[in-house]
């Protein structure tokens, strides 16, 4: 059987080869023209860059995880474990600048079953989504092959039908707390077709007209392995983190404040799950700066999900309730933030969860009973606040 090889496009332009070898990895090689460098991980004076076994992180972290995987492997007629077929399927329009096609540059035609699929075009994570387009009435379906794909729609699943609501709340709260431009756009609204409520996100990988930017999540700039479990994105400390951040954020000094105050509010609002594919360095016209936040879910509403941290603290890993000012503030210490920055960001977070703008978001309805869902999402925010900012 011939190893396959794929054209590696950057802003919709050739910038290289990816090919599987013999021994069983990948090989990423620049085109001979190519002088931009396409990601972190793949500096530009290096040409060749390969990967021992399987497809490398950086590919591998553009793919599709749990339920969109399921579906287009389903649809495609490939193997759930295929990621290089499935990107040579669906890679057409990633998240990111990097996209990827056949190597003669023929689309493969989509098949009616696709539809639901997003044909020619992939999505990562492990929760229900799809990218969506809005019409002219301002109704949003699932995005087709072609053109551009602006929103990201996200779904509750069986198991948590009210991760919506969840993400909505999060959302909101954080935008309360660290301004709304440290927020990705959100809004929710049901998909035609689909005939599903949604948390639909406006993509900020996409410029206003279109353009494709960079951006490029922390498992894929750390290489960080996705493992077939999919633990790979756990793999990392928050230290290394702002490591990432210290070396390729075009204001590294600003970001690794800007992360500080998110982690925060991450613990704050009991957000378990923030894993390295929840935190990305974006293009703008500075250079790579820390991204928005998105994928905010309070995951410590449910029993289902492991209340420690995501990442590592310190050395550690530490559960929900041992997220302290003071471990925070050590934290703040070792990645080489001031004093004053840190008591700072506690003044001022803590002035945000007074506002009435962040209060009534998670004051529980007229009517609800104590066990209620808000009743439940500000008991745990409430004790997030008296453990970390005292108050």
């Amino acid at each position: 059987m011939n190893n396959r090889t794929a054209d590696i496009l950057f802003k919709d332009q050739v910038a290289g080869a990816l090919e599987e070898t013999a021994g069983g990895g990948t090989r990423f090689t620049y085109a001979a023209t190519w002088r931009e460098p396409i990601a972190c991980c793949f500096p530009n004076d290096r040409r060749e860059h390969e990967w021992r076994v399987g497809l490398h992180p950086f590919f591998e972290h553009l793919g599709t995880e749990g339920w969109l995987r399921e579906q287009q492997a389903r649809s495609a007629h490939l193997a759930l474990e295929d990621d290089f077929g499935l990107l040579l399927r669906y890679g057409g329009d990633c998240i990111g600048a990097v996209s990827i096609r056949a190597p003669d540059g023929a689309a493969i035609p989509a098949k009616a079953e696709e539809a639901l699929a997003n044909p020619g075009r992939t999505v990562s994570g492990v929760q229900k989504k799809l990218l969506a387009v809005r019409d002219a009435e301002g109704r949003f379906h699932p995005a087709g092959p072609d053109g551009p794909a602006p929103y990201i729609a996200k779904f509750n699943s069986e198991a948590i039908p009210t991760l919506v609501r969840n993400e909505a709340i999060s959302l909101r709260w954080t935008a309360a707390i660290l301004g709304a431009n440290e927020v990705t756009a959100f809004q929710t609204a049901r998909i035609e077709t689909v005939n599903e409520h949604a948390l639909i996100v406006k993509r900020f990988d996409r410029a206003d007209d279109g353009a494709k930017l960079r951006l490029e999540d922390f498992a894929q700039i750390l290489c960080k392995p996705r493992g077939r479990d999919y633990q790979g994105k756990y793999d990392a400390s928050c230290e290394d983190i702002a490591a990432v951040i210290a070396e390729h954020s075009a204001r590294p000094e600003i970001d690794r404040a800007r992360f500080f105050r998110r982690l925060i509010v991450t613990a704050l609002v009991g957000n378990c799950d923030a894993h390295l594919k929840n935190y990305s360095l974006l293009e703008t016209q500075q250079g790579l700066r820390l991204s928005p936040s998105y994928d905010v879910v309070n995951t410590a509403l449910y029993e289902q999900f492991d209340r420690r941290f995501a990442l590592s603290i310190g050395g550690q890993v530490v559960q929900l309730e041992a997220v302290t000012k003071a471990l925070l503030t050590d934290f703040g210490r070792a990645i080489g933030l001031p004093d004053r920055a840190i008591a700072q960001a506690f003044t001022d977070i803590a002035r945000k969860v007074r506002s009435t703008a962040a209060t009534e978001i998670v004051t529980p309805p007229q009517g609800e009973p104590p066990d209620g869902f808000i009743h439940r999402y500000a008991e745990i925010v409430r004790s997030g606040c008296l453990r970390i900012l005292e108050n």
